[in-house]
């Protein structure tokens, strides 16, 4: 299905997905550095390092959100990723942004080298989680290291 014949402009995508869940995608990139996390250089949440993601598009399977998003925030190719779990998010509920639902890849097999897109300000690999996270992002890589 060609999802660009539905897609919305900025307008019409935040005077729905303020009153409606939005179903994103969350990669997790681990290796023996840590969990590879990117710096937002933009709103929402600009100034917080993050689990790269993004919104899955109308008719798109879950896999090829997670190929395209890891495609074009982190210039990877994802060959190989697993479900793991999901991520709600009411701090953007009650901040008043939107209400996402993210839906945890952990990439198993990639093909090129990690390189952040201008969405990003910088990205690193973290064996501590930082304090400028998203609490729910933490939990759920918390819990992810607790069931290794």
């Amino acid at each position: 299905m060609d999802t660009n014949a539905h897609s919305l402009s900025e307008e019409e995508f935040w005077s729905i997905y303020r009153k409606v869940p939005r179903l994103t995608v969350e990669i997790v990139i681990a290796s023996g550095e840590g969990i590879y996390l990117t710096l937002r250089r933009m709103e929402p949440c600009k100034g917080l390092w993050h689990l790269p993601g993004g919104t899955v598009r109308f008719g798109e399977r879950l896999i090829e959100a997670v190929r395209r998003i890891a495609r074009r925030e982190l210039g990877i190719e994802v060959e190989l990723a697993e479900m793991k779990g999901y991520i709600e998010y009411p701090s953007h509920y009650l901040c008043g942004l939107d209400c996402p639902v993210g839906i945890a890849f952990v990439v198993k097999l990639y093909a090129g080298t990690i390189a952040p897109d201008e969405e990003a300000s910088q990205g690193g690999w973290f064996t501590e989680m930082p304090e400028n996270m998203h609490e729910e992002q933490k939990a759920f890589l918390r819990e992810l290291q607790a069931c290794r």
